[in-house]
């Protein structure tokens, strides 16, 4: 297959680039680097399947030769990045979607949506399924991001109805692991950059909120199988192990060795209080389920994270009893 990827030089996309090559695919990354880095796919510049074509995806594909599947992950992922690029966000929900979709129509390719647990909002529902519509406030600062996404979902879903489109969506929950920016305001990327630091973990609210988090080679099987199939989806693609703010933090400090402590700060507005996903779906239709551990996952991404950045602190402590997620 020939694969196009709108933010293929991304976190996640950066891997899926390299799946996809190990597989034998052929990938064209499509990135205007606004939040990717060239970096994450230099070493892919050898292989004779890849080709990095540099584009705004919300303003033209510019993609030649045959394609056979399209995965758009293009857009703004965390909060820091969002609330600093708003109006680029949108536009990467609904003209970049737009716009990949007429690739995928004229090459009758495969078109992937990577969508997000943020289309749930802050859920009066628990755990989320996919039948659940969410409680997302549209005018609110994080509406950019999950208003987007619930847009390209609704124009992935009437273009496989009036088009016949071959569409499928994703739901990706939290995913973490090597490659993320140390400043992205992700929170495993920030807590593990001030734990190499030596600074104090930064908590909002009282650290009871929760999130489920996934490594990413767990995440991109399911975007492979996604690929893969011609279904329709909705699927949740995420860790369904459920962790509190406090006990990432403590499970980041024992890891790294830190003796930073905590720091308190109040919770933004609109920030969920739990998130966990039901991924029945996923399991029953892309016979896919996460695998490794949350420790198993921090120790990897924590050991990738001291060796590209100047600090000596690296992984080190015993494990915690009945810290495997």
């Amino acid at each position: 297959m020939r694969v196009v990827i709108s933010g293929g030089s991304g976190f996640l996309g950066s891997h899926l680039c390299e799946a996809l090559l190990r597989r034998g695919d052929r990938v064209c990354c499509l990135d205007d680097f606004s939040s990717g880095r060239a970096a994450n796919v230099g070493h892919l510049m050898r292989e004779p399947g890849f080709e990095c074509v540099p584009c705004d995806v919300t303003e033209r594909t510019r993609v030649t030769g045959d394609v056979d599947a399209v995965v758009h992950l293009a857009s703004a992922a965390s909060p820091l990045d969002y609330s600093r690029r708003p109006l680029q966000t949108l536009a990467a929900g609904s003209r970049g979607t737009e716009n990949l979709l007429r690739l995928a129509l004229r090459h009758q390719a495969r078109f992937v949506l990577a969508s997000t647990s943020e289309v749930y909002g802050d859920p009066e529902v628990h755990p989320q399924d996919e039948d659940y519509w969410g409680h997302v406030n549209p005018i609110g600062p994080r509406s950019v991001y999950s208003e987007a996404k619930r847009f390209a979902e609704a124009l992935a879903m009437a273009s496989r109805r009036s088009e016949g489109a071959d569409t499928g969506i994703v739901r990706i929950f939290n995913t973490y692991g090597p490659r993320m920016r140390p400043h992205d305001g992700r929170v495993v990327s920030t807590f593990i950059r001030q734990a190499l630091d030596g600074e104090a973990l930064t908590i909002f609210g009282d650290g009871s909120q929760t999130r489920s988090f996934c490594y990413v080679d767990d995440l991109v099987r399911g975007l492979l199988a996604m690929v893969d199939t011609d279904v329709a989806g909705p699927f949740n693609l995420g860790n369904p192990s459920e962790w509190t703010m406090r006990e990432l933090a403590s499970l980041v400090l024992l890891i790294t060795g830190s003796d930073g402590g905590l720091r308190f700060l109040p919770l933004p507005v609109d920030d969920p209080v739990r998130r966990r996903p039901v991924i029945t779906r996923a399991r029953e239709g892309l016979g896919w389920h996460p695998v490794v551990p949350l420790e198993a996952g921090l120790r990897r991404t924590v050991a990738w994270s001291a060796a590209h950045s100047d600090t000596s602190v690296g992984p080190q402590g015993p494990a915690p009893a009945g810290g495997s997620s």
